[in-house]
């Protein structure tokens, strides 16, 4: 395990005592109701992109059984059956309130015969071994208690050859967007999220868990040390995030 993966797990969104699952919950099911459209504003809609070119890495496997971790409110779900047609969509998440927000949407679409959402851990999927012949995430990974007993528990329930497609946030390197972007994810972004969702921590608590965040070779070497094959990172909008992917 290495020291970032380490100093991320120690970076929680509250102060209080409570260990980070339970403080990750309590933070989502506080911002749900203004968690989409924070996210659009913020990302200025490109958060959409991220998610096509996400979901785009998996035409070619044609995935029909689908695990989405850290499902949220299913917008990566919903663009994988958008995208791949499969026959199911499985969405786990540990907030409750956007686990609702995520059904009524699928409700909205007709889809409840296709995507169904669990209330679950991603460090104990209630899943038999070999379930599913894909695992997706969108900006989940980091939030996990233990980022390795997450992603080896979704090895555990992928299928042998099936691929894993991880979306998460990184840092920049170009000079000056590097020096620009850091200024709006650091005070701008954490502003915007406190007037809005009343939350006081949880916008800040985004930006210090991307910094703490093992990314680039780091999360690749994570991905290999936990026997998965075939590994690569692709940046997205000058390395604001990175899509990884991986093969049991």
């Amino acid at each position: 395990m290495s020291l970032k993966e380490v100093k991320s797990e120690s970076i929680k969104p509250y102060d209080e005592i409570e260990d980070k699952k339970g403080q990750v919950s309590s933070m989502f099911n506080n911002i749900a109701k203004y968690y989409d459209s924070l996210n659009r504003i913020l990302s200025l809609g490109i958060d959409k992109r991220w998610r096509k070119k996400t979901i785009a890495l998996l035409l070619e496997d044609k995935p029909q059984n689908i695990l989405d971790v850290a499902t949220g409110t299913a917008d990566l779900a919903l663009e994988a059956n958008k995208q791949l047609k499969p026959k199911k969509i499985t969405g786990v998440d540990i907030s409750e309130k956007m686990l609702e927000i995520g059904q009524k949407k699928i409700i909205k679409a007709g889809l409840e015969n296709v995507i169904s959402l669990h209330e679950g851990d991603s460090e104990n999927l209630p899943f038999e071994d070999n379930t599913f012949d894909a695992a997706i995430v969108a900006f989940g990974v980091r939030n996990f208690a233990n980022v390795q007993a997450g992603l080896k528990e979704m090895v555990r329930v992928l299928q042998k050859d099936s691929k894993i497609v991880v979306l998460e946030f990184s840092r920049p390197t170009m000079f000056p967007f590097k020096q620009g972007f850091n200024l709006y994810f650091k005070y701008i972004l954490p502003f915007i999220g406190r007037l809005t969702s009343k939350d006081k921590k949880a916008y800040g608590y985004l930006y210090e868990s991307v910094q703490a965040f093992p990314e680039g070779e780091d999360f690749l070497d994570l991905l290999t040390n936990i026997g998965l094959k075939n590994t690569s990172c692709k940046k997205l909008s000058l390395g604001i995030c990175t899509i990884y992917s991986a093969v049991k």
